[in-house]
C-alpha cells in the first residue's frame, strides 16, 4: 500500500538578513505565523505528517512556540540539520557557519522519511491553498518508472520579489507540456524600477529576467527516490566545493534535479501558481505579509482564528 504524503519543512535558517528568528514572528492579531498557515493549507489539503527540519540551537524556542500547537492537529517529528552531518570521512571546516544548503536539509530527513513520497516547503514562505492541494494531488498519484517522477509549484517571479533588498530564486525554463527543462539557482535577484534583474559577479554586471519568468520558491514534491541521489551526489559536491568554497559552497536542491533532468533520469511537473508570494526575507518585508494575511481573512479563505476554529 502506498504511503500517503508528508511535508517536510525547512526551518533550520536562523534568518540573518531579517534580523531573529523570523519563524516564530506573528503576523497576525492571534500570533499566528507564517508557518502556520502553511500547515493549516497542507491539513486541509491532506497531509498527515509534518516533519520539522531545525537546527538543535533553535529547539526549544521552536517547539515552545510551534511544535507543540501543531502537535495538536498533526502528526509531527523532527529532525536536526547540523554542519558537522557530513558523509563518513568529511569533516566541516573551520570557521564555517552557513548551512550546507537545501539539498543536505532534505537529505538530513532521510531516516525519517524512509518510503514515503513527500513535499519540501521554506518555514518563511506563503505558498497559498491551492498549491499544496495541487501538490498533494500529485504526489498521491505519482510513482517512478523507468525515470523518477517529481513535481514542483512554479510562482511568477515578478510577483516573489521584495523591496526592501535581493531574493534566491529557481530560474526555470518550462516546456509547452508544463514540465521543466531546466532551473538555474539565481542566488541574487533584485527589483529595479519595473523590472527584475540579477548579478553573478556582485553587481557589476546586471542582466534582466523577462516578466514571463516562471521560479520555483521551494515548494517540491519527491518520490523518496530523491533521497538515493541526493545521498549519491553529495561527496562529490563536498569534493569540489571544499576546494573552492570552504566556508559559503551550497548543495542546493535545485542542482541535483537540474542534473538528473539533464542526465534523462527523471521528469519534473511543474504546477503553475498564479498567487502573488509572500515571505519575509527581510524585516520590512512583515508589513506586507500583515497586510495580505488581514485580507485573506476578509475574503473568506481563512478563519480569524485558525487553530480555534480548526478543532
Amino acid at each position: 500500500m502506498k504511503k500517503k504524503p508528508v511535508l517536510v519543512i525547512m526551518a533550520a535558517g536562523m534568518g540573518s538578513r531579517y534580523g531573529g528568528l523570523k519563524q516564530i514572528d506573528p503576523i497576525d492579531d492571534q500570533g499566528n505565523l507564517i508557518i502556520d498557515f502553511s500547515i493549516y493549507d497542507a491539513v486541509a489539503a491532506g497531509f498527515e505528517k509534518v516533519i520539522f527540519l531545525i537546527k538543535k540551537s533553535i529547539e526549544k524556542d521552536f517547539k515552545d512556540h510551534i511544535g507543540r500547537r501543531m502537535e495538536k492537529h498533526v502528526e509531527t517529528a523532527y529532525v536536526y540539520q547540523e554542519l558537522d552531518r557530513l558523509p563518513e570521512g568529511y569533516e566541516c571546516p573551520e570557521g564555517r557557519v552557513k548551512p550546507w544548503g537545501t539539498g543536505h536539509a532534505v537529505l538530513c530527513c532521510a531516516e525519517e522519511l524512509k518510503d514515503a513520497p513527500f513535499a519540501v516547503i521554506n518555514a518563511d514562505d506563503y505558498y497559498g491553498r491551492s498549491a499544496f492541494q495541487a501538490v498533494f494531488d500529485q504526489l498521491s498519484h505519482m510513482e517512478d518508472d523507468d525515470r523518477y517522477h517529481y513535481t514542483m509549484v512554479g510562482y511568477d517571479l515578478y510577483k516573489t520579489l521584495t523591496d526592501h533588498g535581493h531574493v534566491a530564486r529557481g530560474v526555470c525554463t518550462v516546456d509547452e507540456n508544463g514540465m521543466l527543462r531546466e532551473i538555474v539557482e539565481r542566488t541574487r535577484i533584485e527589483k529595479h524600477g519595473s523590472l527584475a534583474e540579477y548579478t553573478e559577479d556582485d553587481g557589476a554586471v546586471w542582466k534582466v529576467l523577462p516578466e514571463e519568468t516562471i521560479v520555483s520558491m521551494n515548494l517540491w514534491g519527491f518520490t523518496p527516490s530523491i533521497l538515493k541521489e541526493l545521498g549519491n551526489r553529495f561527496p562529490s559536491f563536498l569534493d569540489s566545493s571544499l576546494k573552492s568554497n570552504p566556508l559559503k559552497s551550497e548543495y542546493f536542491l535545485p542542482f541535483v534535479v537540474d542534473q538528473l533532468i539533464r542526465e534523462g533520469r527523471a521528469d519534473v511537473k511543474v504546477l503553475h501558481s498564479a498567487d502573488s508570494w509572500y515571505g519575509v526575507t527581510y524585516k520590512e518585508d512583515k508589513e506586507r505579509v500583515v497586510e495580505a494575511i488581514r485580507g485573506l481573512k476578509e475574503a473568506g479563505l481563512y478563519p480569524e482564528r485558525l487553530w480555534e476554529e480548526a478543532e
